[in-house]
């Protein structure tokens, strides 16, 4: 039968050590080890038991103690079921998915070493310690618990995404978060002083314009100086007055001629780019590399994130925001980094799910897809779409896969909502089967409760049924969103699973580093260039077979904003 784990130890992307381990046996008994005081034959049947592929084994949040065992020199492999892959996969809307409240969530169980559940005798007698106590505790729970979530999981459509997806990529995220991105400290330390010598020029220009000093980041001084003292037009009303969100800072920059709103923005772009840099340089580790942990269990969508530092959150939109990118580099015995992400992914899965014929012909064209798709709307050949057409149809075409209502896209062009709703009606016009599918998925996911993606990943949306008007439109916009986003996460896992087997099979020594959304980034070996570019275009471009194929770019260089395309 299956053991459930348990670990006491530190955990961290690069480094963590296991200071105990529980392992709980399906007749009921369970063994507390610490491989610090295992005698050298104890702890190699450990090591062996560990490492033993035929014994099926259950962990909760895997990850961490993969890494902590891998810096002692073990290895965890027979696991068929991290508990908190399978809870998340069942319900990806909770907040949670500690194992205490998974417990009492489906067994009905507190974990507490006093606490003897259903009746079952002390696993130890009265000289074993508490702590001890408890992590024997934690391993039974385990144990149970993947039975029991297996079963929810299996009425729920989720069982195959947990052992084909979610499971076998757990050591993945393991190995790229031990190898990390090289960085240049000394870059990120010149470009920290220069964000923070733009921010305090900011301030000086902000107090200069308005004649005072005052707090740039305290809201009610801010609205204070806009509203009161420069009667400047008012903003969009909020509960404190009225709001100094970047949105409505931008729109007063429109409306006036003073220029403290262009001034507050310039100092909240350099003050969000050196927090950014700051929070980079803290986390840069002892091998002058950043290890980011990749989380599984965030997202409802299901796509990945990351923390510690969130390398997801690094603005690529603007010249400046680029700039940080360039302090990442290839690492001392590798060639350069290669990156490689899906072109216009979320767009081809409308088009694949939607069969809208017309979306489909815009793809094949061969021209540029949302110029391809203007010279539908607007009916004129590709070659007359000005910059201005191809930005609306851009908007719109992913605008409407995230549910962009007509004052959020004549928000986003800066034109009337009447103007916007028409320019919706025209696209709809063109390609009536993605207002069909749009249409049918909100209704499917009321009559569901769900939503679905290519490969069955459920999210559950309760809210489309709510009293509560903004929140029935907001569940409605998740529900637009969820099988496109979640569609586009499935196929990056498992293009990334695809290529991490395909360089173990080639046996390359180059390795995949980061994954940023559609993105992947690798640190290319000698020698294996061409190689490793085109084993990574083949299997990410066979990771799911579209009505649509797959496109991916790839670009080269030492830093990755060179290697960026």
């Amino acid at each position: 039968g299956r053991a459930g784990l348990a670990f006491r130890g530190a955990y961290g992307s690069g480094t963590g050590r296991v200071d105990a381990i529980a392992i709980a046996s399906p007749d009921g008994t369970a063994a507390h080890l610490d491989p610090v005081k295992l005698t050298e034959a104890d702890e190699a049947a450990l090591r062996a038991w560990l490492a033993d592929e035929a014994r099926p084994k259950a962990v909760h949040d895997a990850k961490g103690p993969i890494l902590a065992l891998w810096s002692q020199g073990m290895s965890l492999k027979g696991l068929s079921c991290d508990t908190a892959l399978a809870a998340y996969l069942a319900m990806p809307g909770q907040r949670t998915f500690a194992l205490e409240d998974l417990a009492r969530r489906y067994l009905n169980r507190d974990l507490r070493a006093e606490e003897e559940s259903n009746g079952q005798a002390a696993l130890f007698g009265d000289d074993e310690d508490a702590p001890a106590k408890e992590l024997a505790l934690r391993a039974h729970a385990v144990r149970e618990l993947a039975e029991a979530l297996e079963a929810f999981l299996a009425g729920r459509g989720g069982t195959q995404l947990l052992s084909d997806v979610e499971l076998p990529l757990l050591s993945v995220l393991a190995e790229m978060e031990r190898a990390g991105i090289a960085v240049d400290s000394e870059y990120f330390a010149s470009l920290e002083a220069e964000f923070g010598a733009a921010v305090k020029h900011a301030t000086e220009e902000a107090h200069r314009v308005v004649g005072e000093q005052f707090n740039l980041g305290s809201p009610k001084q801010l609205q204070e100086i806009l509203f009161v003292r420069l009667n400047l037009p008012k903003t969009k009303k909020i509960k404190t007055g009225y709001s100094t969100d970047a949105d409505q800072l931008a729109w007063l920059a429109t409306q006036t001629e003073h220029e403290l709103p262009t001034i507050m923005l310039r100092h909240r772009d350099q003050q969000k780019l050196r927090t950014t840099v700051e929070g980079l340089i803290k986390e840069i580790g002892d091998d002058r590399r950043i290890h980011t942990t990749f989380n599984q269990i965030i997202a409802a969508t299901g796509r990945l994130s990351s923390e510690k530092p969130n390398l997801q959150n690094i603005p690529i939109r603007t010249a400046e925001g680029r700039r940080i990118r360039q302090g990442f580099m290839v690492g001392e015995g590798y060639e350069t980094l290669l990156t490689a992400d899906y072109s216009q992914i979320e767009l081809r899965i409308m088009a694949h799910l939607s069969g809208d014929e017309s979306l489909i012909a815009a793809f094949e064209s061969g021209h540029d897809f949302h110029q391809a798709t203007a010279a539908r709307v607007f009916d004129l050949p590709p070659e007359q779409i000005d910059g201005e057409l191809r930005a609306r149809i851009k908007a719109m075409n992913y605008g409407l896969a995230y549910g962009l209502s007509d004052f959020g896209l004549s928000s986003q062009l800066n034109i009337p909502v009447a103007e916007a709703r028409a320019l919706k009606e025209e696209y709809f016009q063109e390609f009536g089967g993605v207002r069909d599918f749009l249409h049918d998925i909100v209704r499917q996911a009321r009559n569901d409760g769900y939503t679905e993606t290519i490969m069955g990943r459920r999210r559950y949306l309760p809210d489309l049924t709510s009293d509560n008007r903004q929140r029935r439109e907001m569940a409605e916009r998740m529900a637009l969103n969820a099988p496109i986003q979640g569609s586009a996460a499935d196929i990056i896992k498992v293009a990334m699973l695809h290529v991490h087997q395909a360089l173990a099979e080639e046996g390359l020594a180059s390795r995949m580093l980061l994954q940023v959304h559609d993105e992947l980034v690798f640190e290319v070996a000698r020698g294996e260039l061409e190689r490793l570019t085109q084993l990574v275009c083949d299997q990410m471009n066979a990771a799911y077979q579209l009505r649509v194929p797959l496109e991916v770019s790839v670009g080269v260089g030492h830093t990755w904003e060179v290697a960026g395309h």
